[in-house]
């Protein structure tokens, strides 16, 4: 089989050129909800691929106060005292929920996969009881 037959052509890639700023880089990349996103020099041709973490990498050695970084979402915390519904609502929209004590104190995060492991193995508990 010719490879042409699974190509996606040029114009219909979103790309980047070398002489594009950080921000328009992010900026198109937030846009189609890109990880990657391929780079190309004036003429077409292919320089390479820039990820989120090469972007990442760069900040590093730029040094930012983190609390300079206007944050998207945060993944909002429960109290120790929730119930399981609660916290099963929560884990639905975030992949960890962060746990808080009665005075607000970080204690620690529930996974997603610690709610389905848990759940996983009380279906199969269940299973074993009722066979």
């Amino acid at each position: 089989m010719n490879i042409l037959f699974l190509l996606t052509p040029k114009e219909k890639v979103s790309h980047i050129f070398n002489d594009d700023t950080l921000r328009q880089v992010v900026e198109k990349m937030e846009f189609h909800g890109y990880s990657a996103i391929p780079l190309l020099d004036k003429e077409g041709k292919y320089i390479g691929t820039i990820t989120e973490g090469d972007l990442l990498w760069y900040l590093k050695d730029h040094d930012i106060p983190i609390t300079d970084i206007e944050r998207k979402r945060d993944n909002n915390a429960v109290n120790i005292q929730v119930s399981m519904e609660e916290l099963f609502e929560k884990a639905t929209n975030q992949n960890f929920v962060p746990v808080v004590d009665d005075n607000n104190v970080f204690i620690g995060i529930i996974t997603r996969k610690d709610i389905i492991l848990y759940l996983a193995n009380k279906e199969n508990t269940n299973n074993a009881i009722s066979n």
